[in-house]
């Protein structure tokens, strides 16, 4: 089915079909309650890769200092290799979680922590859920980055606990893709989770229509099934 969807050894041979909805996005237009890692450096070597690559970032990053990030869809580590310099050029901090024992050596620590890697304790109150709306709840700027998709393999359902967690810490979710047919990492409108997870999700589903893989064939059910019901 995913190959009716996409196309993706045509849209390698041929010019990107850019965005002509949503502008592009750069480092001065995100707002001053927005995380940002604060460096000088690194977002003009960024960009300048980014540009390179032939990929840019549009969109728009409400001015808010939390949220639930998504990042979707991901089927290949190739995926990092335009991501990350684009969270670079925007001098974005988009936090992710990691077992706490791989604090344990200081030296690595230091490099987790510049990353942007969040320490969690599984033990901590019971589970990874709490542990990850406590983060929030400490009143910091923090956008914690998730793949719901749990693998860059098919799957059929995505995971849901960054439903919960949104809901539970109380901060909008933040729909991000990355689409290789217009090579373009795309920031898409946030939504406020309701708490009614079989309403909300489809809202999500919805942003990533048309949104290509990397390997289309990995697409996620839920995705699949948004691009047949536009066809």
């Amino acid at each position: 089915m995913t190959s009716k969807l996409f196309n993706r050894s045509n849209a390698k041979n041929s010019k990107p079909t850019r965005s002509k909805i949503l502008p592009n996005l750069s480092k001065k237009q995100l707002g001053n309650l927005v995380p940002k890692r604060g460096n000088k450096i690194a977002p003009v070597i960024a960009s300048v890769l980014l540009k390179a690559a032939g990929w840019r970032t549009v969109g728009e990053i409400p001015n808010i200092p939390q949220a639930v990030v998504l990042a979707l869809p991901h089927t290949s580590n190739v995926d990092g290799i335009y991501a990350i310099p684009s969270l670079f050029a925007l001098d974005l901090k988009i936090s992710i979680m990691g077992k706490h024992t791989l604090f344990k050596v200081p030296v690595f620590a230091q490099l987790l922590n510049w990353i942007g890697v969040i320490p969690i304790d599984r033990g901590n109150k019971g589970s990874v859920l709490q542990a990850s709306i406590d983060k929030f709840k400490t009143g910091k700027p923090l956008f914690l980055g998730l793949s719901p998709e749990g693998t860059r393999q098919y799957t059929k359902d995505w995971k849901s606990g960054f439903y919960y967690l949104a809901v539970g810490a109380g901060v909008p979710i933040l729909p991000v893709a990355m689409d290789y047919n217009t090579k373009e990492i795309r920031f898409m409108p946030v939504i406020y989770p309701t708490g009614d997870i079989e309403a909300d999700l489809p809202k999500i589903y919805a942003q990533y229509q048309g949104v290509m893989p990397r390997h289309p064939e990995r697409l996620s059910q839920p995705l699949q099934d948004i691009n047949q019901f536009a066809d």
